[in-house]
């Protein structure tokens, strides 16, 4: 199994997605119930010095796998919005969508 990094960095990618989709909601992300469940989820699972904590372990694992989830859903949007739905495109754009150029035509023509 990969390793999966510090809680924090996964903390913060998560705070970091849940931006990108409360921007769409027009308030700000830290007054949405999602923050609080995840800031008290965290903090209810920090490690002290008196105890060796497996839930922590397991936490952290639930919240990387549901940040690659946010990310690929993010990021499947994106794309989705940029090559899906524009109708039937010319030659021309369909080889620059691919990196390439059409020969020109003999005669001058194109």
């Amino acid at each position: 199994m990969a390793a999966l990094g510090s809680p924090l960095r996964t903390l913060r990618g998560l705070l970091r997605e849940l931006r990108h989709t409360s921007g769409w909601a027009g308030r700000p992300y830290r007054d949405t119930p999602a923050y609080r469940h995840i800031i008290a989820a965290f903090r209810s699972n920090q490690v002290t010095s008196e105890k060796l904590c497996r839930a922590q372990q397991e936490l952290h694992f639930q919240a990387a796998t549901y940040l690659c989830l946010l990310r690929s859903v993010r990021e499947h949007a994106a794309l989705h919005q940029e090559y899906h739905g524009k109708g039937e495109r010319s030659p021309e754009e369909v080889a620059g969508l691919v990196g390439f150029r059409l020969p020109q035509q003999p005669g001058g023509k194109g």
